[in-house]
């Protein structure tokens, strides 16, 4: 039985489509859950200041996961470890343990600092809590959260090394235990330890997430080891590769950061209803174009590092006319039923008919971009595995302030 189950962690998906379809499956299963989620915590608090203190507990530490976890994304590492496996296996396993060490230490060092200054950063980042129970809410919130990025940001770096050999059955399986573990979370915790018993489920579900990917990671020859001897040299290397990306999405996430920020100001529920609208319009993106994106990703680095332009280039048509196909009609669904959506899938509890017209109506607006960000997630990752970094840059820096 148990080599049975460690045979399903191990197994290798080489085909595009068979890879995509996977990864959509279980993202589907994960938005349904992730879907169930919204809605014991709509239920539970409405749009009102304990659903806001909540979501925007996760703003500083998420903004610690995307400045320094994206430094060694998937995107980043795989080109590098199919250029470093071309020399040897222990050549490879040298640099992941390297790079995991190095990075390791980034994320304890940052994310202590950051909870020594929460309180300074608490009080700046959401002005329309000062002096309330909510910014003291948030900010214990924030403290206990810190911990999430360190244990996700070590399981997004495991993910890449098992996606290198094409095993992506756990990292499909990672979110659906980590939406799994909030719902267990707000059904049994909350009422035994108040909002902060969900703080820690969410460190829980972090490491649940990590805990995940070593049955796949043991089944290879490059598991990183933590060491002191670590070759700055090619962590430099790494950063400069990476800082493009890390800029571009530190820019998008800072954006996010800013309109959380000005919700604080607008009046109580503003966060809740941005971000409930969010989740659901985000739904499509990670079902069809993260699927698709993340499917083709590797297949692109092989293809390119072998210098089969032709087919790198029939890999991308392919995938994005996927993405077209599946995001239109998803697009016009959100838009046409938008106040049916919101009441279905929110409509619980404590979330009345004023909360869900305001989140129907965001929710109409951030889907016109649906199509959109598929192709942009495919294009990006397209152009990380060419080596090509700029023009994503570009783009995420000027879509952040506009």
């Amino acid at each position: 039985m148990v080599k049975r189950l460690l045979s399903i962690f191990n197994k290798e998906i080489s085909g595009l489509h068979e890879a995509a379809y996977l990864l959509g499956f279980f993202a589907l299963l994960s938005q349904i859950l992730a879907l169930f989620r919204d809605r014991m915590l709509a239920g539970s608090f409405g749009a009102g200041e304990k659903l806001d203190a909540y979501y925007a507990a996760f703003r500083i530490p998420d903004a610690i996961f995307v400045t320094v976890a994206s430094l060694v994304s998937a995107s980043i590492i795989i080109p590098l470890i199919f250029e470093k496996l071309g020399k040897g296996e222990d050549e490879a396993k040298r640099f992941t343990s390297s790079i995991f060490s190095a990075f390791s230490l980034a994320l304890v060092i940052f994310s202590a600092l950051v909870w020594v200054l929460a309180p300074f950063l608490v009080e700046k980042a959401f002005p329309g809590f000062r002096g309330t129970n909510t910014e003291t809410t948030i900010l214990l919130l924030t403290r206990i959260i810190l911990l999430q990025p360190i244990f996700l940001g070590i399981s997004n770096f495991f993910a890449g090394i098992t996606q290198t050999y094409n095993k992506f059955f756990v990292y499909a399986l990672s979110p659906l235990l980590y939406n799994i573990g909030i719902i267990v979370g707000v059904v049994y915790l909350y009422p035994l330890m108040g909002i902060t018993g969900l703080a820690w489920v969410v460190v829980l579900c972090a490491v649940l997430h990590l805990s995940i990917q070593l049955p796949a990671l043991f089944g290879t020859s490059i598991f990183p080891t933590f060491t002191f001897k670590i070759n700055w040299r090619e962590v430099w290397q790494v950063m400069k590769i990476s800082l493009p990306r890390t800029i571009g999405l530190a820019a998008n996430n800072l954006s996010t950061f800013a309109l959380v920020s000005l919700g604080s100001i607008i009046g109580v529920g503003s966060i809740s209803v941005f971000t409930l609208s969010w989740n659901l319009q985000s739904v499509s993106l990670s079902i069809i174009g993260a699927s698709y994106s993340m499917a083709a990703f590797p297949t692109l680095s092989k293809l390119f590092s072998a210098g089969k332009n032709s087919e790198y280039m029939d890999s991308v048509r392919s995938a994005m006319k996927h993405i077209i196909f599946w995001s239109m009609p998803a697009l016009v669904l959100f838009i046409v039923l938008r106040a049916q959506i919101v009441r279905v899938v929110l409509g619980f509890g404590q979330f009345d008919w004023s909360d869900t017209r305001l989140t129907a109506a965001s929710l109409a607006l951030f889907s016109v971009s649906i199509v959109a960000q598929g192709a942009i997630v495919l294009l990006s990752r397209a152009y990380y595995a060419s080596g090509k970094t700029a023009k994503p840059l570009i783009s995420n820096v000027l879509g952040a302030v506009l």
